[in-house]
């Protein structure tokens, strides 16, 4: 019989330990959102709590409250919290088929157009706007384009600026590339020091990166193109349904979505688009 109990009292203290992070978890984002104005409510909690954890480790610090406490009263260390929630996980021509694709069956309806203009949403350190810059070049398009690369965080921002990656990762990207239907030497878009590759400032140019909050800013042009590929599966079903309204409110009459090889259309949106290229995950506005 006391074994038993001893069983119950042990259910209700994991209960009440589950309730209690789940009390504070709140309470941090409420806490960040009053604070600062970064809204990470409707971010997926599993995710989130991975990435609370890793700071509370690195910082040896035994609460979520703790945590807040810092937060509230270090404005500095809300930095270190941005780039623990920010998504940093991109390369150049990242899914060659997707740039391939993008290439082959987009291209040929934006080369009708006076101008383009294309938003890369949650670009992370640019990568992948570099890629689609390299591309367009090699069609002839870049000069008319102008290409909007945003994330929310403003360190990335500064870093996606330069142009400069890891030498080490050359040779990934370059197979990348040219299984993304590339027509040059990847080389010969970039300069080397002893550790990086630098690109030229005609890539670069017609790029213009900014601070930019999916989950609390609005929508800031009209687009042909939005990409925000794999960044939504880090959010719940109401910030997904939110941030899809922005980027149909964006887009242009018959302008392109793409998004992840993961993400796909939530139901309430599904009637606004024609699937483009479903395999790709790219949907085109539907001009009513």
């Amino acid at each position: 019989m006391s074994s038993h109990w001893g069983e119950d009292d042990t259910e209700l203290e994991a209960h009440s330990q589950d309730e209690l992070e789940r009390i504070e978890m709140n309470l941090l984002l409420e806490g960040i959102y009053c604070a600062y104005g970064f809204d990470f409510r409707n971010y997926l909690r599993s995710s989130l709590r991975r990435r609370i954890y890793y700071r509370m480790n690195l910082d040896k610090l035994p609460t979520i409250t703790t945590l807040l406490n810092k937060v509230l009263h270090e404005p500095d260390y809300m930095d270190k919290i941005v780039n623990d929630f920010s998504i940093k996980v991109t390369e150049m021509f990242r899914d060659p088929s997707f740039f391939q694709t993008f290439r082959l069956e987009v291209v040929p309806f934006l080369k009708n157009y006076p101008e383009i203009r294309i938003w890369h949403a949650g670009c992370a350190t640019g990568e992948e706007v570099y890629s689609m810059a390299i591309l367009l070049k090699e069609e002839g398009l870049l000069d008319k384009t102008k290409l909007y690369a945003t994330d929310m965080n403003e360190q990335i921002i500064n870093t996606a600026k330069k142009g400069k990656f890891p030498l080490k990762r050359m040779q990934s990207f370059t197979k990348n590339y040219l299984q993304a239907g590339g027509a040059k030497e990847f080389s010969s878009y970039y300069t080397t020091d002893d550790e990086h590759a630098l690109f030229h400032p005609s890539i670069k140019g017609n790029i213009t990166f900014a601070q930019h909050n999916l989950a609390t800013d609005r929508s800031f042009n009209e687009f042909h193109v939005i990409l925000c590929r794999n960044v939504l599966i880090y959010f719940d079903s109401v910030l997904q349904s939110r941030v899809h309204d922005l980027f149909f409110d964006s887009l242009a009459p018959k302008g392109f979505l793409a998004l992840g090889n993961m993400e796909s259309l939530i139901s309430a949106h599904k009637a606004q688009y024609e699937d483009f290229n479903p395999t790709e995950r790219i949907f085109r506005k539907i001009n009513r």
